[in-house]
């Protein structure tokens, strides 16, 4: 009969997984995230977007959907819950009526501020965990992999 407990091995082909390792660590990035800026309210990809709004005052909702690589259909819905949140306003293209372009509001400025010290906390506690030589090659790695290899 199993007794319920199990010894603790490592799984070889799991540490050969470059998936599996990137999960883990998205995980572990995502409970940092989660730890020191859940307080706020506010997601990561809530985050991203406004911080992408924020650089990019008067962003289409298209040309949102390929700098932060979150799918039509849920950004759609971002954009909505952040509008009713009065982070947001969003409003027609004055050159092209077919376009919805997007602006941070006071208050999406004001969340912006607040959270950014524990997101840089955030970061920073990432970063320390890769040895200082290796960081600019990891960054580098990470932007390949995440499909900005040109910036």
């Amino acid at each position: 009969m199993w007794s319920g407990t199990v010894e603790t091995k490592n799984v070889k082909s799991l540490e050969r997984s470059t998936y599996h390792l990137l999960k883990r660590a998205a995980q572990h990035a995502a409970n940092l995230h989660s730890e020191k800026v859940g307080k706020h309210g506010l997601t990561q990809r809530q985050y991203a977007v406004l911080a992408a709004v924020d650089e990019n005052e008067g962003i289409s909702q298209t040309s949102l959907v390929e700098l932060t690589s979150i799918d039509r259909s849920t950004l759609a819905d971002m954009v909505g819950r952040l509008i009713a949140q009065g982070y947001v306003r969003r409003k027609r293209d004055k050159k092209d009526a077919r376009r919805n372009v997007l602006k941070l509001t006071a208050a999406g400025k004001r969340g912006l501020q607040t959270v950014g010290p524990d997101i840089a906390s955030v970061d920073r506690k990432l970063t320390h965990l890769i040895p200082k030589e290796h960081r600019k090659s990891f960054r580098a790695a990470l932007k390949i992999l995440a499909g900005h290899s040109n910036n």
